[in-house]
């Protein structure tokens, strides 16, 4: 199998129909590891192209199938088929919990393999934009959730615009181009204890009535936010499903079998020369209290000790090279006594 680099996406984020298109197109195998002996027979330049892929594809290694990104995938998947003939009303998701649990993975990968799916079926046009994925920008108001429905799609608007005039011609060329599911993430950017923001909140139901799409929102604690308090609250939680994402527990041998299944696939994805199989899956239990359960915590992890593996030369993680990644500070916060050791080893080395 050869490694296919992920497009580039440097000019168009996530948030653009650009980014978007080669976000649906990526494809990450990964790269063959080659026996000492072809790697002795390399040259220079052809070594450097050899690491430059595995090092690419260490830096995103795989999408782990979790089960809330399976959840998501399948609940998404069958609200998109009820709507499909409702005209108002939609059902749509709304994907809630601590930062770090997966919320962002789980929604752009339903809209992901949604895309992917239909176009294989020949079920979306070419020229159809049939997914949307924006950010709820802080202290939004309506008008600036409108644009950036518009930047996604690359709709220019003179600043002369209104708020009514930007979402009108967001919503008549998204019904033309066919959109059909509409991701929102960063939704606890709304404040809805203020009047801009529970306008804001008005504004993306309004969106949805307007759009004939399945909206799927995503954000922090959105339960504590305010945003089913009420009556506009009571309006969304009638047509909104919960799904609460969580750190991985491991106190039962439930909860611990799965955490090491999703460490195993971290591990099998590896393409270091030197790494013993089985020593990540051994060290499940210390990467749990590394890390809290976090997914993103644990990815980060594992993505960073295999590049320092390559660019150390050792190409293989150990327990000593885990140790010497500095994870985010929600993370370190789990275990403050083996944090502080940590920092305390780090500043010994570096004085």
């Amino acid at each position: 199998m050869t490694h296919v680099l992920e497009p580039d996406r440097t000019e168009h984020p996530l948030t653009t129909k650009e980014g978007w298109s080669a976000f649906v197109q990526e494809s990450i195998a990964p790269p063959v590891a080659l026996p000492p002996a072809v790697l002795q027979r390399l040259s220079e330049p052809e070594r450097a192209d050899y690491d430059q892929a595995r090092e690419d594809y260490h830096a995103q290694l795989v999408i782990v199938s979790t089960p809330t990104i399976r959840h998501v995938a399948a609940t998404g998947r069958k609200r998109i088929l009820l709507n499909r003939h409702q005209h108002s009303a939609r059902r749509g998701l709304i994907v809630s919990g601590l930062a770090g649990t997966g919320k962002t993975t789980a929604i752009t990968q339903l809209g992901k393999n949604y895309e992917q799916l239909g176009r294989r079926r020949g079920e979306i046009p070419p020229k159809a934009l049939p997914v949307v994925y924006v950010t709820v920008p802080p202290a939004a108001t309506p008008k600036m959730l409108a644009i950036e429905f518009a930047r996604f799609i690359g709709l220019p608007l003179p600043s002369r615009y209104s708020q009514v005039e930007v979402t009108n011609r967001v919503c008549d060329l998204l019904c033309t181009l066919g959109c059909r599911l509409v991701l929102i993430d960063e939704l606890h950017n709304l404040d809805i204890g203020t009047r801009v923001g529970a306008e804001a909140s008005d504004q993306i139901k309004y969106l949805s009535e307007r759009i004939p799409a399945t909206f799927v929102l995503a954000g922090v604690d959105v339960e504590g936010t305010g945003l089913f308090a009420g009556r506009r609250g009571g309006q969304i939680a009638s047509r909104y499903s919960l799904i609460p994402t969580s750190p991985f527990r491991h106190k039962t041998a439930e909860e611990r079998a799965a955490w090491q299944s999703l460490v195993a696939t971290l591990e099998e994805a590896l393409r270091l020369h030197a790494h013993r199989p089985g020593t990540l899956l051994k060290l499940s239990a210390y990467l749990h209290d590394r890390t809290g359960g976090m997914i993103g915590s644990l990815s980060h992890l594992v993505r960073e000790a295999a590049l320092d593996a390559m660019l150390d030369g050792t190409e293989g993680i150990t327990r000593a090279s885990l140790e010497r990644v500095d994870l985010d500070e929600s993370a370190e916060q789990q275990n403050l006594p083996r944090a502080r050791q940590r920092r305390a080893r780090a500043s010994k080395r570096t004085a």
